[in-house]
């Protein structure tokens, strides 16, 4: 049983959002197995944010429209508890105003505000949930490297 964060990547390809869903059959085999495994599937505040970016630049009006009512509906289900996910919560000023120093650094490797605030998300629930292995699901190779095991430390697996 694995904490799995959810990256846009793969909500994308949930919510069958256009140009940006050419792996959701292997998504949604992924996800049924982590659902079968009884792992806890978290979507990241940055998911949220970037997949309604996305959907909002949905060339056609009418799929775009569609798009968003299947967001906002699977967003309101995490929030309430009926979605195979849960939401995760909004970020504070002070966590804010820490990753934002830190920014820099992850800008120069060219990770942007939105991944480095999933990586923050990972690493405070590693530190919260020691003994349980936490990993980022995500198509993004440099996000889906950030996968702990219970018996290491906080450490990515490259």
């Amino acid at each position: 049983m694995s904490i799995v964060l959810i990256d846009t990547s793969v909500f994308l390809n949930i919510l069958d959002i256009p140009q940006h869903n050419q792996n959701r059959d292997m998504v949604f085999a992924d996800m049924e197995a982590s659902i079968r495994n009884g792992d806890t599937l978290l979507l990241p505040m940055a998911s949220i944010i970037e997949t309604g970016n996305h959907i909002s630049q949905v060339s056609d009006g009418r799929q775009r429209r569609q798009a968003a009512k299947r967001f906002c509906q699977r967003v309101i289900d995490a929030i309430d508890g009926n979605a195979p996910w849960s939401a995760m919560r909004f970020w504070d000023s002070e966590q804010l105003k820490t990753w934002l120093a830190e920014f820099p650094d992850y800008a120069m490797r060219e990770l942007g505000i939105a991944d480095l605030s999933i990586i923050k998300d990972w690493e405070s629930v590693c530190e919260d949930l020691p003994n349980r292995r936490v990993r980022i699901w995500s198509l993004d190779d440099d996000l889906s490297s950030y996968d702990r095991n219970p018996s290491s430390k906080l450490k990515i697996k490259k």
